[in-house]
């Protein structure tokens, strides 16, 4: 078993998850007590949140390259990013460490391929849907990607700053993303990503009448399965 490396904090709410799943997901391939070789180095949000919103992003790929550097020389055979909009940055980690970075879009593509859609809807923070570091990443995979229209966009990137990052889950909240997940259905897709690691604690697969692509699960059984060999 590889020794995972976890960049987490981003927010810890959905880190938490990452480690339970990955534990999950271990005991489920290898049985009895085995649990995951992992390490988690988890950053303060407030910090890496306030480039973000200054645009500082080479900072931040910098404060996350050292991260990485930490996490290898603690052993990490593979280095797994608990988060989605930080992918924007994920070049600076990869330069930073001679081992594998496992990129969470290139996971959740191969799973849209396996239900072979072409057209998805994606929900994340605004950086996630409007920039498009993201979205080409995906769209390399032969998959068109649709985005909410602008005022559900400020609705769903305020719900995941001022309430799943914070864990807080509120069923307005829900209502207002199951809408959303309508709107981009009925404007053609197949099938949603849920592009931000938070929102996988507010909505599931009950809440569409469509596949839903939640990354950080998928992020999670890529990471296992390489971790394993499998």
């Amino acid at each position: 078993m590889k020794t995972i490396g976890l960049i987490g904090g981003m927010s810890w709410e959905s880190s938490a998850e990452y480690y339970r799943m990955i534990n999950e997901q271990v005991k489920q391939h290898l049985g009895g007590l085995h649990s995951a070789e992992c390490l988690m180095y988890s950053v303060d949000f407030e910090e890496i949140e306030r480039f973000q919103s200054q645009g500082k992003w080479q900072e931040a790929g910098e404060r996350l390259a050292d991260v990485a550097r930490s996490l290898q020389k603690g052993g990490a055979e593979l280095i797994v990013l608990c988060t989605n909009t930080m992918h924007k940055v994920i070049s600076s980690i990869e330069e930073a460490v001679s081992v594998p970075v496992l990129h969470i879009a290139d996971a959740t593509a191969k799973e849209i391929q396996v239900n072979h859609l072409h057209t998805v809807g994606l929900l994340g923070t605004k950086y996630t849907m409007e920039q498009e570091f993201y979205k080409e990443r995906i769209a390399e995979s032969g998959i068109q990607v649709l985005i909410p229209e602008a005022e559900e966009r400020d609705i769903i990137n305020e719900v995941i700053f001022d309430e799943l990052c914070l864990g807080e889950i509120n069923d307005s909240s829900k209502v207002k993303y199951r809408q959303a997940i309508q709107n981009l259905i009925d404007r053609g897709a197949e099938g949603i990503i849920l592009g931000c690691t938070e929102i996988g604690l507010l909505i599931h697969e009950e809440d569409a009448e469509v596949p839903l692509f939640d990354t950080a699960k998928i992020h999670v059984e890529a990471a296992v399965n390489q971790a394993l060999d499998n």
